[in-house]
């Protein structure tokens, strides 16, 4: 789909390449020369042997292997989404117990309303303001994300600080929201009521019996986020000026590079599946009837 969807891309590969004024001659010969003037079903399985063999191909921009490119971007990528993730999730559940534990309090009502709101924003839009308010007027935090050569690890987290702000605002509303509802489900079970009567301490009812089960449909959600989170930075990437995946694979498509368009895709689909199957089995530990049911 990715690749039949790059060919309605407006463009040529070879003028791509060689610039608006080049001769059309030396446009088709590179295209030739680069074998995509072949038929599409040919391109498309060439460069799925290839892969299969371990090659991802050679980029028609940087005429060079597509594998280190990849790698080195999701690398970028994954600092970014390390960030955000450990700024989010800790503080997106915590807002969803808070909320759960203030049931149609006004702070239950701030917590669900902020995080649903801030949800419905675009990147660009946060990502601006808070460029505004703390890259511009306060200083505070540099407003781009391309820390100096040889930096060490507390100097690139410094700078990565301000772009996983408008991450954790998209994300926020919706793990607060999923821990809210496991929280308010758990709180009206039977085993909750039952600790209750036993007489344990309310802390402790909490602790062992009520968030082992809430956050079990919240896992779910944070792995899919995970997949966003790797795949989806395409607007904060280029906002801030990220050397990641999302920002290689949107000058993929930009310059019909089809080698490094169709690789980008396909590693972010395995992220996105190693996430998944991660949360499948941290779900099956959290769930003792899942993990009991499946050795029967």
């Amino acid at each position: 789909m990715v690749f039949l969807g790059g060919q309605v891309l407006p463009g040529n590969v070879g003028r791509a390449i060689l610039g608006p004024f080049a001769d059309q001659r030396a446009v088709d010969a590179l295209n030739h020369t680069l074998g995509v003037d072949r038929p599409l079903l040919t391109q498309y399985a060439t460069w799925i042997w290839n892969f299969i063999r371990g090659d991802m191909g050679t980029s028609y921009i940087f005429r060079s292997p597509v594998a280190p490119f990849v790698i080195d971007a999701l690398g970028n990528s994954m600092k970014l989404a390390a960030v955000a993730f450990v700024l989010v999730v800790p503080i997106g559940i915590f807002g969803g117990v808070i909320a759960a534990l203030n049931l149609n309090r006004p702070l239950d009502r701030i917590i669900s309303l902020g995080g649903l709101s801030v949800t419905v924003l675009p990147e660009f839009v946060t990502g601006i303001i808070l460029i505004l308010i703390f890259g511009v007027w306060l200083r505070w935090l540099p407003i781009s994300a391309a820390w100096p050569k040889d930096a060490g690890f507390f100097t690139q987290l410094y700078y990565l600080i301000l772009p996983s702000l408008p991450l954790f605002l998209v994300l926020f509303g919706y793990i607060a929201r999923m821990a809210r509802s496991g929280m308010i489900e758990a709180l009206d079970s039977d085993y909750t009521r039952t600790a209750v009567l036993k007489g344990l301490p309310w802390r402790t009812v909490i602790w062992r019996h009520v968030l082992r089960n809430a956050l079990l449909p919240t896992i779910t959600v944070i792995a899919t986020q995970t997949g966003y989170l790797i795949g989806g930075l395409v607007v904060i990437e280029t906002l801030f000026r990220y050397q990641g995946i999302g920002s290689l694979i949107f000058t993929a498509a930009r310059g019909k590079d089809f080698p490094m368009l169709e690789s980008g895709i396909l590693t972010i689909g395995i992220v996105y599946a190693v996430a998944t199957l991660i949360a499948d089995f941290l779900y099956s530990v959290l769930n003792p009837r899942i993990r009991l049911g499946s050795e029967q």
